[in-house]
């Protein structure tokens, strides 16, 4: 089905109207202007010999050139089913306020944010990838999708918080993955979360509940510890220790069949997705033809040329 996409340029087809309504004007008033001409023996010399209705063959393709020239102005498209990667992977990243604590160089948060951006980097461009960041709540920053420069500056604006919602960044993402469309393929898309924080938990529903319901679904998450058992922060002008929590962080993993890295590389973190598989669906988007019309309007302009020529050995 044609389908256009800036239709209003559909009004370039008057003009081409107007034009052959008017041929057909002057050829039916062709005969009365003929006849004052008093001299017929003279006339019929002067008038080409034979052509008959095939002097209307060549304006006709010359108009009909012009027609779909206007038509081609709109844009027209046709409707493709082009294929669609369902597989997803979510970033959860901490904020809280314990991910300050430099016993990571040159911090926490900043060390987290350079192996989130890494990982971006390597992630294939065909799946879906999405961002929620996490402190006393979850909150999705940019949902499933291709859009990786978005997912990366979002990443660039961390902003710290207070507590920290394990727990609740696991539900978080399990409910952004449910949300990736369907596109005519069944269930949810096959799915990885991948959770960087410093471990403990202080907000929202446990750790536990999450893996729980992270294993109920099918998707398994993969936790990045960053921090020391020495770490400290200064929170309301007192200095509080903030040891990272590993346990914690491995038993959701462990839980979920997802893998627990305390110095993730690039390379440890491919092995996140390699086993994910694929959910292939369809969307419907619009593909432009302007240039079929372009080259049928070519096709009928020579046409119009080279019988012109052939039959009055005039080009128009």
């Amino acid at each position: 089905m044609i389908r256009f996409l800036q239709p209003w340029w559909l009004l370039a087809v008057l003009p081409v109207l107007a034009l052959a309504a008017l041929y057909v004007w002057r050829q039916l008033h062709r005969r009365a202007y003929a006849m004052r001409f008093t001299n017929v023996d003279l006339l019929r010399t002067l008038a080409p010999k034979g052509l008959g209705w095939r002097r209307h063959v060549p304006a006709t393709a010359f108009l009909l050139c012009l027609l779909v020239l206007a038509t081609a102005l709109a844009r027209p498209s046709i409707d493709t089913r082009e294929p669609l990667e369902r597989a997803t992977v979510m970033l959860a990243i901490d904020v809280s306020l314990s991910m300050q604590a430099d016993d990571v160089a040159p911090n926490r948060l900043e060390a987290a944010q350079e192996a989130a951006k890494q990982f971006v980097g390597e992630l294939p461009e065909s799946y879906n990838l999405g961002l929620v960041s996490f402190a006393k709540s979850a909150n999705v920053l940019v949902p499933p999708g291709k859009d990786r420069d978005a997912v990366t500056s979002a990443i660039d604006g961390l902003v710290l918080a207070e507590a920290t919602a394990t727990g609740e960044a696991v539900f978080t993402c399990l409910e952004a993955i449910r949300s990736v469309p369907a596109d005519g393929a069944a269930g949810i898309p096959p799915a990885r979360i991948v959770l960087l924080s410093d471990g403990y938990r202080t907000s929202g529903r446990s750790v536990e509940e999450a893996a729980a319901a992270a294993q109920a679904a099918n998707v398994p998450v993969s936790t990045i510890a960053f921090g020391t058992d020495s770490g400290q922060v200064d929170i309301g002008g007192q200095l509080q220790r903030v040891p990272v929590d590993r346990l914690a962080l491995a038993d959701l993993a462990e839980a979920t069949e997802g893998y627990f890295y305390e110095a993730a590389s690039v390379s440890e973190l491919k092995q996140v997705y390699q086993d994910m598989g694929s959910s292939i669906g369809f969307r419907t988007e619009p593909r432009e033809v302007t240039q079929w019309y372009a080259g049928v309007a070519l096709l009928l302009a020579l046409c119009a040329g080279a019988l012109n020529l052939l039959w009055s050995s005039r080009m128009l």
